[in-house]
């Protein structure tokens, strides 16, 4: 490591579905967060670690936030979402091209209301879906009018344009000092963190409309061996119709789920898995804030 190495925070922020998750994997190198089409994939706060020759990122991936705060569980991601913004060095704000809404607004209110005295980007997300990149120029002098933002930059977290320079813009703003993370540490989250959210990211590609959202998996069991991973995990519905739509006819739906989940969790965790699934009612758990905690949900 260089004499003025720096290392610091980086709260990325913004409404669902906008492309937060898969830019803190694209910045990282590596799958720290799940990511699917469907909005309000990440639940959690979770930090992706970048580490180089003369800096440390540590970017904390947060919930959307929205604005229809509907139950327990959307009141749990808006504040894992808004808490990010407290003992951070920097704040990315990820917007998508050409769309500027009530979240985005309110998210301008909150950094003024809490007298968020450091740099915040506006990260332009999305831009692989226009052909013309000039068309970016009003949106961009439109989001320099609303804020004093550091920087404006324009990028697609999905192909990679434009990263390689936020990187660049980054790294100076971070205060000098020591690294906080392992070189080799990627996240802060466990592997069992690691096991339950991929086995979530399956049930999101898998299952229609809202049933993604009154489900959530607890691993009871991860056991190491040489070689294998044993893991027994018990996927959560907030409703008993839920529990046959998954398992489905003769199980296939359950079986389907488990086999992408654990080929997933093989390439994650470059070792053998072996899976144990159950799915079990727990009534109404995505309203109740004692469940909620009960199940890892803490603020």
């Amino acid at each position: 490591m260089t004499e003025q190495f720096r290392c610091g925070f980086v709260a990325v922020i913004g409404r669902p579905n906008v492309g937060k998750s898969t830019l803190v994997n694209a910045l990282v190198g590596e799958k720290v967060s799940i990511t699917t089409h469907k909005p309000q994939t990440t639940r959690h706060r979770i930090l992706g670690i970048k580490t180089k020759a003369d800096y440390q990122i540590v970017l904390v991936d947060t919930p959307g936030f929205h604005l229809r705060e509907k139950q327990a569980i959307n009141r749990y991601m808006n504040r894992a979402a808004l808490g990010a913004l407290h003992d951070v060095d920097l704040v990315l704000l990820v917007v998508e091209v050409g769309q500027w809404g009530e979240e985005e607004e309110s998210l301008l209110v909150r950094l003024e209301q809490n007298q968020v005295i450091l740099p915040v980007f506006a990260l332009i997300n999305k831009i692989d879906t226009i052909e013309n990149k000039t068309a970016l120029l009003p949106f961009i002098k439109q989001l320099q009018q609303r804020f004093a933002f550091s920087e404006v930059v324009p990028l697609s977290a999905r192909t990679n344009e434009g990263v390689d320079r936020l990187e660049e813009l980054l790294s100076p703003c971070l205060p000098e000092g020591g690294a906080l993370y392992d070189d080799d540490q990627y996240t802060d989250r466990s592997l069992r963190f690691i096991a339950a959210e991929l086995l979530r990211e399956q049930l999101y590609l898998n299952l229609r409309q809202e049933l993604p959202y009154a489900i959530t998996v607890e691993i009871e069991a991860f056991e190491e061996q040489q070689g294998i991973n044993r893991i027994a995990a018990v996927i959560w519905v907030a409703k008993p119709g839920h529990k046959g739509i998954i398992i489905g006819k003769q199980g296939a739906g359950l079986k389907r789920i488990g086999e992408q989940a654990r080929l997933s969790m093989e390439a994650s965790f470059a070792k053998k898995v072996f899976l144990n699934l159950w799915v079990k009612v727990k009534e109404d758990w995505n309203d109740n804030d004692r469940i909620l905690h009960s199940l890892g949900y803490q603020d």
